[in-house]
């Protein structure tokens, strides 16, 4: 089960309390005093990892409070630290705090590590407040306690390139036609119910991520059909590639089906439109006539769009959309590297 948004509660360890001794050894009837210090109390820590790919386990367990620290002892002993509290999540989580709705961190790399929840401090033995005027105080200090909040989870997936279209547009036959991945296919609207991760090799060593999220439908910015849920998924990639369906048996214009999608994406998150972007005339194997392409394609030359006609079932028009996909990534990495 795809699981992308989790709400749990997290408490940092509380500090152990500082001790108040004195040295009561023989010939030492008046031994200064002694106490040793509390120990820390353990963090809360979220850690990021590829091994992880739902939040779905942070829905069956929601409560994490990590380890007190120990009081302190006598003869100077400090009190032992509490222990931390791992927590492996997906790579793209973006956590919240749920009051104040604060950032805390965004784990966007493999093995990224955040204290979401700091552990209290030790309290201060009585050996501690010894001064010239003060040789046997009683003072210590109690250990403080950790940090506490809720806190909200929202995994978006990390991709190169999104794809964007209507449910049946051929966004999971693509997917599975130009990667490892093997998402649910069929003639139905809403086959895809989860977004699914691909990895296409297009050159010696090269490689780039590609992100199918179930299809949108018109309002799906407030919340008809199953877009809505998804849409944040393609939010971090770097390019778009809008699938648009040309099969002569398929009503709506195609034009239409592309500035629809436009206009749902903007209302979404504007963003979004300032992304590089191509448009992929789907099923070219069933085209007919090819009046839907033909339009499609004047279209694009009008607005100096980079179309592709392809058809993943005869794989027509694959190699070259690869090829431009590889390169526009490998240019917008360059150009972050330089720039970002």
């Amino acid at each position: 089960m795809f699981i992308d948004h989790a709400r749990i509660f997290v408490k940092g360890g509380k500090g152990g309390s500082g001790h108040c001794s004195f040295r009561r050894e023989k010939f030492v009837p008046r031994g200064g005093p002694n106490g040793g210090d509390g120990g820390h109390g353990g963090h809360v820590i979220f850690e990021a990892s590829h091994r992880v790919s739902t939040l779905l386990d942070l829905r069956y367990q929601r409560h994490y409070q990590a380890q007190a620290g120990e009081r302190g002892l006598k003869s100077n002993q400090h009190g032992s630290k509490g222990e931390h509290i791992v927590i492996h999540v997906p790579v793209g989580t973006l956590v919240k705090v749920e009051e104040t709705e604060e950032t805390i961190v965004d784990l966007i790399a493999d093995g990224q590590t955040a204290v979401v929840a700091e552990g209290g401090k030790g309290g201060k033995g009585n050996a501690r407040y010894v001064t010239s005027t003060n040789q046997a105080p009683h003072d210590f200090e109690p250990g403080t306690p950790g940090q506490e909040h809720w806190l909200t989870l929202e995994l978006k997936l990390l991709a190169d390139v999104g794809l964007v279209g209507f449910p049946n547009a051929g966004k999971s036959t693509l997917i599975s036609a130009i990667s490892s991945a093997h998402p649910e296919i069929g003639s139905y609207p809403f086959t895809t119910l989860r977004p699914h991760l691909g990895v296409v090799e297009w050159a010696e060593e090269s490689s780039f991520v590609v992100a199918d999220i179930p299809g949108l439908i018109e309002g799906a910015h407030e919340g008809k059909g199953l877009g809505i849920q998804f849409l944040k998924h393609i939010q971090r990639t770097a390019l778009l590639l809008y699938l648009i369906d040309i099969t002569e048996w398929v009503e709506e214009d195609p034009i239409v089906s592309f500035e629809t999608l436009r206009k749902e994406l903007q209302a979404f998150d504007p963003t979004l439109l300032e992304r590089p972007f191509a448009i992929a005339a789907t099923k070219t194997d069933s085209k007919g006539e090819g009046l839907h392409l033909n339009a499609l394609q004047a279209y694009c030359v009008k607005h100096d769009y980079h179309c592709f006609p392809l058809s993943a079932v005869t794989r027509d028009g694959l190699t070259s959309l690869i090829t431009y996909l590889g390169k526009t990534v490998l240019e917008n990495k360059a150009s972050c590297t330089s720039n970002c």
